[in-house]
C-alpha cells in the first residue's frame, strides 16, 4: 500500500479529483480525468501548483492548449491506495516520479 499525503485541489468543488497528492515512495500521485489512453490523465494547470518546494513533476507534461495538461505515469492499480481517494466515473489516477530541482551556481536563500 502507498500512503498518500493530500497536497491540493485543481479547479473542482466536488469530493473526487483533480487532486495532487505525495507519496511515501517519493513520488506524486496524480488524480485527474481520464483520458483515451491508459496510464494518461488531464490535469488543469493550476494543480501543478501544490507541489511540494524545491520539486516538480518528473514527467511529460503536454499543454492541450485549453488550460490542462497531460500527464502519464503507471496507473494507480492497488486497491489500498485507491481506497484513500473518492473517484467520480471519469477520473483515475497515475503516479509519477518526484524529481528535485538542482540549482547551479549561486544556492538561493
Amino acid at each position: 500500500m502507498t500512503r498518500l499525503k493530500f497536497l491540493g485541489k485543481g479547479g473542482s468543488d466536488k469530493s473526487g479529483c483533480p487532486t495532487l497528492y505525495a507519496t511515501d515512495h517519493d513520488t506524486y500521485v496524480v488524480q485527474a480525468w481520464k483520458t483515451d489512453r491508459t496510464g494518461t490523465v488531464e490535469v488543469p494547470h493550476l494543480l501543478l501548483g501544490f507541489v511540494l518546494p524545491d520539486t516538480f513533476i518528473g514527467a511529460e507534461l503536454i499543454d492541450s492548449g485549453r488550460g490542462t495538461f497531460f500527464v502519464s505515469g503507471n496507473p494507480v492499480t492497488d486497491s489500498e491506495t485507491l481506497e484513500q481517494m473518492t473517484f467520480e466515473p471519469n477520473e483515475t489516477a497515475v503516479e509519477v516520479a518526484k524529481s528535485r530541482r538542482t540549482y547551479y551556481g549561486i544556492s538561493p536563500r
